[in-house]
């Protein structure tokens, strides 16, 4: 006998499990298979939250209670800055908030969570195959899909469908299958991370006798949010997680950085941490958890098509950007929004070909412009703590303009239209272009010119906060004037000669860019 489904969802992680769960709600006779291939999840790259996905993971989901007694709050994202491997802690440039966030967000251990949603969807009504692995697929539009899948003890089944979800992540099958997969080669970065105990206290006594400027000038704890160790081609990630360990890893753009040599990938990560003065004091005593190192080689890629009659892709399946300023659940919230939406327009006898038109032209238009406006040659200046700074402030208050105010002010609606969409979101991304390739070239600059890092040194900057209303203005405005101020400075080049930075690979044209 054939099991006979509305819908068979590939992958039961994150954004198969809410898929699976956003469908069950609004049609409860929906009859969905979760195919999940392994027995237990695993670590993925990054574990926080920003406002949107917060938003997708407390108001669409309802997540709230869970995530208070399961997870840990986060308190934003801060930066720090060094010149020099033995420069004092506290005249390193840190940047950041000074007081508690003002929306919620969360520091995850997605192992966790994406157990819990997927027990969720299986309460729910869900049959879920685990582990199985899909070993055959067979696509005939309206006619129906089908799917052979090997369970544990080597059985095989075979599940027909009127839908099929790719939920797959990374591996991204039906966009492999279809010869839609498509690496981003403009954007050469790869990842590496583990779990360390023995991490020290940003916010202990100890630390308050010894550092009491540092100590002071915060209102809120360090310790709670994403710390960011930033460096010429790379940054590291520090991220608590609830019972006392901590996620690090560190992310790379392989034109600009090489990982230090070392016995194993572990001790080459904790080599690298330990090389910037924060991370030495920070990690000085910290352990790698066996066993829990991993790394990804080529990050970003996208699909070129994301569906069609009787399939859809979702999360990671659909598309992967960069880990920093965590968007990888942002596009995840939109994108299984959109999907369930569509299914139960389509299974309630809708046409949807509109629908489908929309999410098939829009989200490579979304890719795209989320990458060009906040990825790309990004990491020519992530070593600069003025240019960090402006680009913080600007990417990071019209994400709050552009996002998180609507979403917040109707969330069903706005996770039904990605980013981006319209005259509107095609303005803002021109905006976010040109500063963030202003921001490259003067960077790209100071690499020819030999004078890396000059403005990572004794000073420090705490920010109220982000909040999605009239203050945003304040917060970009300061992004503006020091993006400027850098514009003004770069006018020195005028008259020196070319002397590259040690180490760093300069630009092909050591010229003044204007």
């Amino acid at each position: 006998m054939i099991p006979e489904f509305d819908v068979a969802i590939v992958g039961g992680a994150f954004s198969g499990a809410a898929t699976a769960l956003l469908i069950k709600r609004r049609r409860p006779e929906t009859r969905i298979l979760i195919i999940e291939k392994a027995t237990e999840f695993d670590r993925k790259v990054g574990e926080s939250t920003t406002e949107v996905s917060s938003c997708f993971l407390t108001k669409i989901l309802g997540l709230t209670r869970y995530l208070g007694h399961e997870q840990l709050s986060k308190q934003g994202l801060r930066l720090w800055f060094a010149n020099r491997p033995d420069q004092a802690f506290d005249d390193c440039v840190e940047i950041g908030a000074r007081y508690q966030a003002r929306i919620p967000s969360f520091q995850l251990d997605r192992a966790k969570l994406d157990t819990h949603l997927l027990e969720i969807a299986a309460e729910s009504g869900c049959e879920v195959w685990q582990p199985a692995k899909v070993t055959r697929s067979e696509f005939d539009g309206a006619n129906g899909q089908s799917l052979g899948v090997k369970l544990a003890d080597g059985a095989e089944r075979e599940a027909r469908c009127r839908w099929v979800v790719d939920a797959s992540g990374r591996a991204a099958f039906l966009a492999r299958k279809l010869g839609y997969f498509c690496p981003n080669s403009e954007h050469p970065i790869n990842a590496a991370w583990a779990r360390f105990t023995g991490v020290k206290d940003w916010d202990s006594y100890e630390w308050r006798q010894r550092f009491p400027d540092y100590a002071g000038a915060a209102r809120t704890g360090r310790g709670w949010a994403t710390n960011h160790l930033m460096g010429l081609g790379w940054w590291c990630w520090i991220i608590p997680l609830r019972g006392g360990d901590f996620s690090a890893g560190i992310v790379y753009d392989s034109r600009l950085f090489t990982l230090p040599e070392g016995a194993n990938l572990g001790e080459r990560l904790l080599q690298h941490i330990l090389q910037h003065p924060v991370g030495h004091e920070i990690f000085a005593g910290a352990k790698i958890i066996p066993g829990d190192v991993r790394a990804y080689s080529a990050l970003p890629y996208h699909s070129t098509n994301v569906c069609g009659d009787g399939w859809a892709l979702v999360g990671d399946a659909a598309g992967f950007l960069d880990p920093l300023y965590s968007p990888g659940l942002d596009l995840c919230a939109y994108t299984t929004s959109l999907v369930s939406d569509l299914l139960v327009r389509a299974l309630g006898g809708e046409d949807v070909a509109e629908r489908l038109k929309y999410y098939n032209e829009q989200f490579p238009t979304t890719y795209r412009f989320w990458f060009e406006t906040l990825y790309l040659d990004k990491y020519f200046y992530m070593g600069e703590a003025d240019l960090m700074s402006a680009a913080l402030l600007l990417d990071v208050g019209l994400y709050f303009v552009g996002l998180v105010r609507p979403i917040y002010a109707n969330p069903e609606r706005a996770f039904l239209e990605l980013p981006f969409t319209g005259r509107t979101g095609r303005l803002f991304a021109g905006m976010m272009k040109f500063y963030n390739r202003r921001l490259s070239a003067l960077a790209k600059n100071r690499i020819a010119y030999g004078v890396c890092g000059a403005s990572n040194a004794g000073w420090r900057e705490l920010y109220d906060g982000f909040v999605p209303d009239f203050r945003l203005h304040k917060l970009i405005r300061k992004g503006l004037f020091r993006w400027w101020n850098a514009e003004l400075r770069n006018l020195r080049f005028l008259f020196a000669s070319p002397k590259p930075t040690p180490g760093a690979t300069a630009p092909a044209a050591a010229t003044v860019e204007a």
